[in-house]
C-alpha cells in the first residue's frame, strides 16, 4: 500500500514539473520569439536544454519547499497529494486563459492549506512564508521593474545617436545570451520546487530518514522541466511576448538579463521566488522606460490580480481538497 501511495504522489509529482515547464517556458523564450531573435523551435531547443542545466546549480530553493513551509513531521500523503493536485489544476487553468501566474505560488500556497487544513495552524511556518515568499516575491518583481527600467534608460541614453536597425541587429544577437541567461535561471529555481515535493514524499513514507535530495530526483526533475518546456505554453507566450507590450530586441535584451539577475540571487538565497512575476515585471519596466501608455496595462492589470489571488486562493482550494481526501 505505501509503495503504491508513493508511486502516486510521485508521478504526480512529475505531471506537476511537466505543466510547471511547458507553463513558464514563455519566461524564457516570449521575448526572443516575439523580436525574432530566435525561431520558435530553436528558442524551445535552448530554453530546455538550459532548464535543465540550471536544475543541478543548487537544490536551496528545494529545502525551502520540502521543509520549510510544513515541517516533515506534520507531513501525511494527503497534504502531499492536496497541494500537486491543486497546483497542477492551477497551471493548467491559467495556461488555458493565457495568464503568466506563479506555478510556484500555486505549490507553496497549496502545501500551507494542506498542512493548514490537515494540522491545524500551528504546524505551517508562517514566518517562513512571510520572510522567504511573500516579502521575496514583492522585492523580486520590484527589482526585476526597477532594474529593467534602470536599464533601459541606461541603454537608451548609449544608443541615442545610433541607426535603430543596426541597434535592432545587435540586440537580436544579445538577446540569445540573455535568453539562455534566462533559461538557466529558471531551472535554478522552478526544479527545485518538484524536487521538494517529491523528497517531502519520500520521507513522509519512511523511505529516507533526513532531508537529503537523492540525485535521481534532480535528474528526473530536470529532465521533466526541460521536456515540459519544449512542448511550450504558446498561449502564455503570446501575453508576454505580444499583449503586455511591443517589445523590440533592446527592451527584451534588458527585461531577461534584469529578471534573469533578479532570480539567481534568490536561488542562491534559498527564496522559491515566481520567475513568471519577475519577467513579467521586467518586461513592463523596460516598455514603461520609453512612455507608461506602452505598456497595455489592462492586461498587466489582470496578471497581477492573479498574482495576489494564487496563494491565499491556492491556500483555501487544497484545503478543501485534504478535507475531501480525507
Amino acid at each position: 500500500m505505501v509503495e503504491t501511495i508513493l508511486i502516486v504522489l510521485i508521478v504526480l509529482a512529475f505531471l506537476f514539473d511537466y505543466t510547471n515547464g511547458f507553463h513558464d517556458s514563455a519566461n524564457a523564450i516570449a521575448t526572443v520569439v516575439s523580436t525574432r531573435a530566435l525561431s520558435p523551435r530553436m528558442a524551445l531547443a535552448m530554453a530546455a536544454f538550459l532548464n535543465i542545466v540550471g536544475a543541478f546549480f543548487t537544490t536551496r530553493v528545494a529545502a525551502t519547499i520540502g521543509k520549510g513551509i510544513v515541517p516533515p513531521e506534520a507531513v501525511n500523503e494527503r497534504v502531499i497529494l492536496a497541494a500537486l493536485l491543486w497546483a497542477i489544476t492551477w497551471n493548467l487553468a491559467t495556461w488555458y486563459f493565457g495568464l503568466p501566474s506563479s506555478s510556484s505560488h500555486a505549490l507553496i500556497g497549496g502545501i500551507a492549506g494542506a498542512g493548514l487544513f490537515s494540522a491545524g495552524y500551528r504546524v505551517v511556518n508562517w514566518s517562513n512564508i512571510g520572510f522567504k515568499v511573500l516579502m521575496p516575491a514583492v522585492w523580486s518583481a520590484m527589482l526585476g521593474l526597477g532594474l529593467s527600467f534602470a536599464f533601459m534608460v541606461l541603454l537608451s541614453h548609449i544608443f541615442f545617436r545610433s541607426n535603430p536597425s543596426t541597434v535592432n541587429k545587435l540586440f537580436r544577437k544579445l538577446q540569445v545570451l540573455s535568453a539562455a541567461t534566462m533559461a538557466f535561471a529558471h531551472g535554478t529555481s522552478d526544479a527545485q520546487k518538484t524536487m521538494g515535493i517529491i523528497t517531502m514524499a519520500l520521507l513522509a513514507q519512511g523511505v529516507i530518514h533526513s532531508f537529503n535530495i537523492p540525485f535521481w530526483v534532480i535528474l528526473g526533475c530536470a529532465v521533466t522541466m526541460g521536456l515540459g518546456t519544449a512542448s511550450g505554453g504558446w498561449r502564455i507566450i503570446k501575453t508576454m511576448g505580444m499583449r503586455v507590450i511591443k517589445i523590440d530586441p533592446i527592451q527584451g535584451f534588458s527585461a531577461e538579463t534584469c529578471a534573469a539577475s533578479s532570480i539567481l540571487l534568490a536561488a542562491h538565497l534559498g527564496m522559491p521566488v515566481s520567475s513568471t512575476h519577475v519577467i513579467s515585471s521586467a518586461i513592463m519596466g523596460a516598455g514603461a522606460s520609453r512612455r507608461l501608455s506602452a505598456v497595455r496595462w489592462g492586461v498587466a492589470g489582470n496578471i497581477m490580480v492573479a498574482w495576489v489571488l494564487t496563494i491565499p486562493g491556492a491556500a483555501l482550494l487544497s484545503g478543501f481538497y485534504t478535507l475531501f481526501l480525507h
